[in-house]
């Protein structure tokens, strides 16, 4: 992956970032505690980011949205599964996550999560993938806002493809059940990983 192309991704996050506690700061009225944050040298990942959580708001009990981008010398087993030719290669990865918890107990809790993911295999031109996705947890369940929350989703993901939004929904549902009580953790949403079908500047989008 090219430096420039690293470096859009980058300003894209920090800018997504800071819209969306904008965005939140103007519906609650309560500042971001903002954490600029940097890996201390001789670490084995370095990098920086930007934590910025909300706490003891009149709407969020406690939210959260964080920035950051690291390198390290070699990719996680979890992130080579259906690469296994990239395996050790070192990587750069980037992403902004989210988790909202409102006070209303009417309201759900929101996670969300944007990545991408360089490897950079030695003689070899570097291969880049995104990943993410969002998901709601009620605590109390409704169904039209159920419907409207996938129907966003669904309209966010149609004009790249009709068919994204049935594989990132059943990703979701998948990747989010709960082994261990059986059960799904809330009401879905959309997930995916490893993708770069689309190019960079679709995948980016």
């Amino acid at each position: 992956m090219r430096v420039n192309q690293a470096q859009i991704v980058r300003d894209y996050l920090i800018k997504l970032q800071t819209q969306i506690t904008q965005a939140l700061y103007d519906l609650d009225g309560t500042p971001f505690v903002v954490d600029a944050w940097r890996k201390p040298e001789g670490e084995m990942l370095q990098g920086d980011g930007i934590t910025q959580i909300l706490e003891g708001g009149p709407v969020f009990e406690r939210a959260g949205c964080g920035f950051s981008h690291v390198t390290g010398p070699k990719l996680p087993p979890s992130a080579t599964q259906h690469r296994p030719e990239l395996a050790g290669a070192p990587f750069e990865a980037m992403g902004v996550s989210l988790v909202f918890h409102p006070r209303n107990p009417y309201v759900p809790t929101v996670h969300m999560n944007i990545r991408m993911i360089v490897a950079k295999p030695e003689g070899k031109d570097p291969v880049s993938w995104f990943g993410g996705g969002m998901d709601l947890t009620p605590y109390y369940g409704f169904e039209e806002d159920a419907v409207h929350f996938h129907q966003t989703c669904k309209e966010a993901v149609e004009p790249y493809g009709a068919d994204l939004h049935p594989r990132f929904k059943k990703w979701c549902d998948e990747y989010f059940f709960l082994k261990h009580r059986s059960e799904a953790r809330g009401v879905g949403g959309i997930f995916y990983d490893d993708f770069s079908e689309l190019g960079f500047e679709r995948g980016l989008t």
